[in-house]
């Protein structure tokens, strides 16, 4: 379908409704024969934009979905730079560095001022950075002894599927450590049956996704420790801090996760997550510039300057960068430590909420891990599955997860809810209301089959 072609002759009225393009419907399969006004057609694209769901409601996502106003202005007058460019825009490419810094500082590395790292399009690329550092380390350390590099391997417990593309991308063998008993993360009493002289590292995440709960990142490497000591294998950490990286050290400083633990050799984290950026960054940081093998750093000479360049994505926009510079700078320690508190009080008040409500047991309460709330449906015919929970609560506007937990457990269904800078508690007392609203439907109009078996929402 074509759009409506201007009528010179027509004298058109101001209304946008009262135009002949509004009585037409945007082309979905093929460009348009004529061009059209602005204010026209921008007004029937956020009208289709209205069937998304409202973000801030959006309690399955780990995303930033509140910003300050004065971030929206230093995006806007960001969007044509391309921090690639170093040479046009090498303002950007400092700013990008010292955020790279500050990041090492906080994650306490040994040498923070010196230390190497980058910014990504977000966590997922910045583990695949990560996991084909130690690649490539663990081949150059095979070939330099004269052994077989045909069959690397992960050690990992319940990843996030960024993990699972890395392996299947980069042709490394997966071996994710299952679920058993009542277990919600990686045990590292059972590395030593997953381990071997082709494991290129072992992935320990700091937060979760199913559940955010921390794997015990210390305990994993004193188990390595303790492998090497009767082995010789001295098998490197990769922390996937994605969300924890943002919290962990302002509400949980004692807490031994990163660069204090000497095995913890690079930690991949999202900025648009916890970080409190806009959508589109995340960080690598390694503990020492030599821990990046030079061969995945290539120089690029025609942009105007020969600058280095390590990351999978080229030409990217500036303005996710200088707006999590920006936080960095607003904020503080102090005001990140605020921030993520009240996002944990409000998690841990909305945990004893449902627990009161009656049909749910607790599995995760907000008290150790990352700011959220997960849950299982207590045994018994309650008239609803989880699933339908959050078919129920969507029609208020709220998306909850739900999904099964991984292998050996995933016959347990569990529901997540994430809360985020913005989520108040008022709010969250609008959600309790309404999920206390939800369970009193189905009490007199019980699902026939509560059984489950509906799709999962989605958990990013």
């Amino acid at each position: 379908m074509t759009l409506h072609k201007k009528r010179t002759t027509d004298i058109l009225s101001d209304d946008i409704f009262d135009s002949p393009l509004s009585e037409t419907s945007l082309p979905k399969f093929e460009l348009p024969q004529h061009s059209q006004g602005a204010r026209e057609i921008s007004q029937m694209i956020k009208d289709e934009l209205l069937l998304d769901g409202n973000a801030r409601q959006n309690l399955a996502t780990f995303c930033s979905t509140w910003l300050e106003p004065e971030v929206h202005d230093l995006m806007n007058i960001s969007v044509d730079k391309n921090m690639i460019d170093k040479d046009e825009y090498p303002q950007t490419a400092e700013i990008e560095s010292r955020c790279v810094h500050i990041l090492a500082k906080l994650w306490h590395s040994p040498s923070s001022e010196v230390t190497i790292g980058c910014s990504t399009t977000g966590s997922s690329e910045a583990a695949m950075l990560g996991g084909l550092a130690m690649k490539w380390r663990w081949r150059k350390h095979r070939e330099a002894e004269g052994k077989d590099t045909s069959k690397p391997n992960m050690v990992c417990g319940p990843v996030q599927i960024c993990w699972h593309k890395f392996a299947r991308y980069f042709d490394v063998e997966l071996r994710q450590i299952p679920l058993d008993g009542e277990e919600v993360g990686m045990n590292p009493d059972k590395l030593k049956d997953y381990v071997d002289e082709n494991t290129i590292c072992v992935v320990p995440t700091l937060g979760v996704t199913y559940t955010c709960a921390y794997e015990p990142v210390e305990a994993v490497a004193n188990a390595l420790d303790t492998l090497q000591l009767h082995t010789g294998l001295d098998i490197p950490i990769h922390v996937d801090a994605a969300s924890g990286g943002f919290i962990a050290p302002f509400v949980q400083p004692e807490l031994r996760w990163d660069f204090r633990i000497p095995r913890v050799k690079s930690i991949n984290t999202s900025g648009h997550k916890y970080g409190l950026a806009p959508l589109g960054v995340g960080w690598i940081v390694w503990r020492e510039v030599d821990d990046l093998p030079q061969e995945l750093v290539f120089d690029v000479d025609y942009l105007g300057g020969n600058m280095p360049t390590f990351a999978l994505n080229f030409s990217r926009p500036g303005g996710q960068i200088i707006a999590q510079y920006y936080n960095f700078m607003r904020l503080g320690f102090d005001g990140y430590r605020g921030i993520q508190q009240a996002c944990m009080d409000t998690a841990q008040w909305i945990s004893k909420q449902v627990e009161a409500m009656g049909p749910f047991d607790i599995l995760y309460d907000g008290s150790d891990g990352l700011p959220g709330v997960s849950y299982t449906l207590k045994p018994g015919d309650w008239g609803f599955s989880l699933y339908d929970l959050s078919d129920r609560i969507r029609m208020r506007g709220w998306q909850i997860a739900s999904y099964p937990l991984p292998a050996h457990r995933d016959g347990t269904v569990i529901q997540r809810i994430m809360i985020r800078h913005g989520v108040s508690r008022d709010m969250a007392g609008l959600l309790i209301a309404d999920l206390q609203r939800a369970l009193d439907h189905f009490k007199t109009h019980p699902v026939s089959d509560s059984s489950g078996g509906h799709p999962s929402f989605s958990h990013n």
